[in-house]
Formats: structure tokens, sequence, C-alpha cells
């Protein structure tokens, strides 16, 4: 009964100590700094969101630096607005000129730095979200990686700008990163196309109508019997003797 027992609450021991591994590495995981983008349809548009959890006990986060890439660069970059934080973007030449949209692109924008005031710093157990309007984004299956430095009030400076490698376990510090998909189909083809067809009975519509060719039919043929009338009277008229006096 006794051996029974202690089996029973060994078996529980693992079972809690196994949940509270996976707990503490689910929240490891959820500490780290994401990105995430509500559309990246190569060729558009998007607005990137940037979740960045203060991972000290003791100091604040105070700022952030993401780094933009060179390789597939944005042509467009806008910040929203976040209370108490100062938003920079730098601008800088590419390490080579690049093609965008049939354009060659020689600078583009290469770093965002938000800056927090005292009061508004990210303490303990708190989070911000950091956005981004961005454009145009590459081809479609492009990974773009944003490597982004966290800076806290004791000097302590968090680079996230490991590179995660599909197969292999996730770095400590990954770089914040998406992935691209196709393009968006283009509404306008579409619009164009069903409105062709629809346009096309126009100059049927102009044409007569079997009730029009009926009317004209007959018209025809009341002029006809008229003309015939009056033929047939002018006949008669011929054929009727002279009255002498």
């Amino acid at each position: 009964m006794q051996s029974s027992l202690r089996r029973t609450l060994k078996t529980a021991s693992a079972a809690t100590l196994t949940a509270g591994l996976l707990a503490a590495g689910a929240a490891a995981a959820s500490a780290h700094v994401h990105v995430d983008s509500d559309d990246p349809a190569a060729g558009g548009y998007s607005h990137l969101t940037f979740n960045v959890p203060n991972e000290s006990e003791t100091a604040k986060t105070s700022k952030l630096e993401v780094t933009l890439p060179t390789d597939t660069p944005f042509t467009s970059v806008s910040v929203k607005p976040v209370e108490g934080w100062t938003a920079v973007i730098t601008t800088a030449d590419l390490p080579q000129p690049v093609t965008i949209a049939g354009a060659t692109v020689t600078k583009a924008p290469s770093s965002v730095v938000w800056t927090a005031d005292t009061a508004h710093q990210i303490g303990p157990n708190e989070y911000q979200a950091f956005a981004l309007s961005v454009g145009v984004l590459p081809d479609a299956g492009t990974t773009v990686t944003l490597p982004t430095a966290q800076t806290y009030t004791d000097g302590t400076v968090v680079k996230w700008d490991e590179k995660t490698v599909e197969g292999q376990a996730e770095p400590e510090h990954p770089a914040p990163s998406f992935v691209t998909t196709a393009k968006d189909a283009d509404p306008g083809h579409g619009a164009s196309a069903t409105a062709a067809p629809a346009a096309s009975p126009a100059p049927a519509a102009a044409a007569s109508t079997p009730g029009d060719s009926g009317s004209a039919a007959g018209w025809i043929g009341l002029a006809a019997g008229l003309a015939g009338l009056a033929a047939g009277l002018t006949a008669l008229a011929r054929t009727r003797p002279t009255k002498t006096k």
C-alpha cells in the first residue's frame, strides 16, 4: 500500500515538474521581442507591430532600435506615435543600388530608434507595442529580418539579432522576422473583365427589336396597299365608256 502511494506521489511530482518546465519555456519564448505583419503580400505595404516585453526585474526599457534591411530595402517607412516615446528614422546609402518597381534606389531608410521619456519607460512585467508602416515588400517567399536592440536603464543592451534556422532549436535572442507571401490579386483587373461583357450588348439595344420590325413592315404594307388601290381606281376610270350627248 505504501509502495503504491510512493509511486503515485513520484508520478504526480514528475508531472508537476514537467508542466512547470513547459510553462517556463512558453514564458521565455513569449518574452522574445517579435514582429507581426498584418499583410505580408509581396509588392504591397504592411503594418509591422513590434511587441517588446521588459525582461529585467530591476531595470526599465528606455530605448529600442530596429535595423531595416538593405538588400531588400523599404522605399517608404512611417511611424505610429507612441505616447512618451520619440521616434527617429535614419536614411542611409545602400551598399549597392537596388531596382524596385523599375526604379533604381540608392538610398533607403536604414533604422528606426524609439527613445522614452522617464515617465513612459517599460517597467518590469510590462510590455509596449511599436508600429511601422512599410513598403514596398520584396518578392514572395523572402524572409525579412529586422535585428533589434533593446536598451535598459542600467546600461544593459540586449541584441535580438540571431538568425533562426529551420529544423534547429530557436536561438536565445532570435531576430524579429516575417516571410512575404504571394501578391494580392488586382481588383481592378477583375472589375474590367466583368464590366466588358456587360457593356457589349449596348449596340444591340440600339438595333430594331422584333416589334419594331413588325411595325415597319406594317407601314410598308399599308403604303403598298394604298398605291395598289390608287392604280386600280385609275385603271377602272380608263375602262369606263364615255357618255355621248
